[in-house]
């Protein structure tokens, strides 16, 4: 049998939690490790009691010991020429206070753990009373301390690195022991011009330091945020003159495109300087520097120089000038020794010996890009081979940056392909219009540069066609002359008209936006400078026009055409989604409503009534039924016909849904009988409605073939929850009222509330 282990041994074996909790329990004060003991042999504390108490005693002996000293100072004990034990006391307890505290938040800090107010009130209490303390100390009972200047930089320390609530705390705590202590020396007259200065330079240091140091913070920022602006032109233009860059294309893909041409201009300079520091131990030249050409093939600006000398020329010089203009212009290396002029491209009249200029010329397309140079001071000629050498580095630079365009197409088609097919499937996921509405924009920002965008709908009216504007994006943008979403305009006017009618896309070449009818005529888009219709089909019918539009000129002429016949391609998309919503918003509706009537069918009704009667329950609220029928219907459909029915039944279903609010619901019930749920409201209420609907319907007059016809309507009226607290009671209670005004003469309204009691309950078959 195994011996039961020794405590200490016990303890080599504990969990992780438990050496540190005994780590932390040894490393508490004795006198708290004995007041806890003492609670628990008492009874009064357990185990875990103890443990949160010992742990709440150690984390209030900083303040503690703050406050205490705080008070001496406050009583001006430390200016005692012998101070007695209480103050060494105070300044041994400052002392060791202070030192766990910095040890305890050095700790925190190398775990990553940031500090809570409460640390830094508590660490800057201690400094604050600490240098208090010793000002007094050194000062002996006068009145100033050669030691005073220490409280202001502690003070300045303190708010520079604490927040700055905390930091003001501190000045506030400094400025009241001032006070205190003078009052403690008497309040006398002649010490509050020194006490005051001295609460004075303590907020004046720390609202000045505070400041200086914000400014500071400030003043780097904005010099970080110049920096990295100015580094980001010289990217762009360094892009531009490596012709990195293309137009334009979507805002979502901009910060992508970005990084890539970061990318690539690093990779291009990192190119550059590696083939000059060939050139320079190869050729031994003195200079040796490449010039790239402006758009305009004007001007060569330096990009990258290999020289002892500080006078190359670093602002742009005319491209047909000296040995560089000739490269330029001949477009082949160029070979010079003896007496030269002086080149272009120094500033001090440096007059080299030799020098070898070859042009940067794309063997791909025959553009030229630039020049490289190479001088030596000697009159020491370059040979055939340093020519070919240069020509190769050159080679190297323009296929380096030839190598980033094409990774940087390469990564623009696969993006543009990616989100091209998400896209697509996007639209695919859709089965409202609203939804194929947004996801399309979406779309068509995230495609091409877009900052005006819409969706339009063609419909069939009275044999002729209506444009309707269904969704906008950016109209402020476009500074359009009217409202545009749910504008109407017809068929023969404007932009869209032409091109739904002619299926294609347009306009086929720039136009003046601001000049043109995109919709009808009284309508432009001011603020535009480029412009796309394109129309949204399904197979040959035509469903409506995408219109996109953005304030840069020439925005969709630019992009080689590939990313305009992608949206191209997701405007067939969005045109078979549109009819694929359209016909789900249809078999929808025919699911839930009646055919005949347009209202809602039985089925839906008792699922609404359910809804409904949940949310009376729960929030304590008032439902009424009501349960109507066309009187002498069989005897409308046998005199005038089945047809006059239904014109009777459609009629009678137009009045209801006409009178009902937007929050009832109105449905046939079956046959000739409807019903109409109306949440939040009483009996007296719902009474007063159905007598409203009764006296409408009396109103009315059908035309037939046999002449005008009326009709009346008998309505039974129950409410939730006097009249049923159940669907099917409250539904046999309303039926039973509906029963009782045809029994009793028809061409009413009888309610539930009107015939509770037994005689009328009995009068009118027990049912209502």
């Amino acid at each position: 049998m195994t011996p039961p282990l020794a405590p200490e041994r016990a303890r080599v074996g504990a969990t992780p939690m438990v050496r540190d909790r005994l780590g932390l329990q040894r490393r508490r004060p004795l006198l708290v490790r004995l007041y806890a003991a003492l609670l628990g042999d008492m009874g009064l504390l357990g185990a875990p009691a103890r443990r949160r108490l010992g742990g709440a005693l150690l984390r209030a002996v900083p303040g503690a010991v703050a406050l205490a000293a705080g008070a001496l100072v406050a009583r001006r004990a430390f200016e005692s020429p012998v101070p007695g034990w209480p103050e060494a006391a105070a300044l041994a307890a400052l002392a060791v206070a202070l030192g766990a505290v910095v040890w305890r938040r050095t700790e925190r800090a190398a775990a990553g753990a940031s500090a809570s107010r409460r640390e830094q009130l508590e660490l800057g209490a201690l400094f604050v009373v600490a240098a208090q303390a010793m000002a007094q100390t050194a000062g002996g009972g006068g009145v100033e301390s050669p030691l005073q200047p220490l409280v202001y930089l502690v003070m300045a320390f303190l708010v520079a690195f604490l927040s700055r609530a905390v930091g003001f705390a501190l000045v506030l705590i400094a400025v009241l022991l001032e006070g205190l202590a003078w009052q403690a020396r008497g309040a006398s007259a002649w010490e509050l011009p020194a006490a005051v200065v001295h609460a004075g330079f303590l907020a004046l240091f720390a609202v000045l330091y505070h400041a200086v140091l914000a400014g500071r913070v400030v003043a780097a920022r904005r010099a970080e945020r110049v920096a990295v602006e100015r580094r980001m032109r010289e990217i762009d233009e360094r892009a531009r003159e490596f012709r990195l860059l293309s137009p334009a294309g979507a805002a979502g893909a901009a910060e992508r495109e970005r990084l890539w041409t970061e990318a690539a201009v690093v990779e291009v300079e990192a190119a550059v300087r590696g083939s000059l520091e060939v050139a320079e131990a190869a050729l031994r030249s003195h200079t040796c520097a490449v010039f790239l050409l402006s758009d305009d093939e004007r001007e060569l600006t330096l990009r990258e120089c290999r020289s002892p000398s500080g006078a190359v020329r670093r602002a742009p010089i005319p491209a047909g000038e000296g040995a560089l203009g000739g490269a330029v212009k001949r477009r082949s290396p160029i070979r010079l020794a003896g007496e030269l002029k002086v080149p272009s491209y120094y500033e001090d009249g440096t007059r080299p010996g030799a020098l070898l200029a070859v042009p940067l010329l794309d063997a791909r397309g025959g553009h030229l890009r630039g020049v490289i140079v190479a001088d030596r001071l000697e009159a020491t000629p370059f040979t055939d081979s340093d020519e070919r050498l240069l020509v190769a580095l050159s080679s190297e630079i323009l296929r380096a940056a030839a190598a980033e365009r094409l990774m940087i197409d390469t990564k623009r088609s696969r993006d543009e392909k990616e989100r091209f097919f998400e896209a697509l499937e996007r639209l695919n996921r859709t089965s409202k219009p609203a939804e194929v509405f947004d996801a399309t924009l979406e779309i068509a920002r995230q495609t091409l540069e877009v900052d005006f965008a819409a969706i339009t709908l063609v419909e069939e009216r009275d044999g002729r066609r209506v444009h309707r504007i269904a969704r906008v994006a950016g109209a402020e943008e476009a500074r359009a002359t009217g409202p545009l979403e749910g504008l109407e305009f017809a068929d023969d006017t404007g932009l869209v008209a032409s091109a739904v009618r002619l299926g294609s896309a347009l306009p086929g070449k720039e136009i003046d936006v601001a000049k043109t009818p995109v919709f009808d005529g009284g309508t432009r888009l001011r603020a535009l400078a480029s412009l796309k219709v394109l129309p949204l089909k399904s197979a040959e019918k035509t469903l409506g026009a995408l219109v996109v539009g953005a304030r840069r000129a020439k925005a969709y002429s630019g992009l080689g055409g590939e990313a305009v016949r992608q949206l191209e391609v997701i405007a067939m998309q969005a045109g078979e989604s549109i009819l694929r919503a359209r016909l789900f918003d249809e078999t929808e509706r025919l699911a839930t409503t009646d055919g005949l009537t347009g209202l809602t069918n039985h089925r839906t009704f008792q699922a609404r009534l359910d809804e409904h009667l949940a949310q009376a329950q729960r929030y304590g609220k008032k439902t009424s039924l009501l349960l109507c029928d066309i009187d002498h219907f069989k005897s409308v459909n046998d005199t005038y016909g089945h047809p006059a029915g239904d014109q009777v039944l459609r009629g009678v279903a137009r009045t209801l849904a006409r009178e009902a609010r937007a929050t009832d619901v109105v449905a046939r019930y079956g046959g000739e009988e409807f019903a109409v749920v109306m949440p939040e409201t009483d009996a007296q209420g719902a009474l007063v409605i159905a007598e409203r609907i009764r006296e409408k319907i009396a109103a009315l007059v059908f035309d037939t073939d046999q002449g005008p016809l009326r009709v009346t309507l008998s309505l039974g009226v129950a409410t939730f929850p006097e009249d049923g607290e159940r669907k099917a009671d409250l539904v046999e209670r309303a039926d039973g009222c509906l029963y009782h005004a045809k029994r009793n003469g028809r061409n009413r309204s009888v309610s539930a509330a009107s015939l509770r009691g037994p005689r009328q309950a009995r009068a009118s078959g027990g049912a209502c």
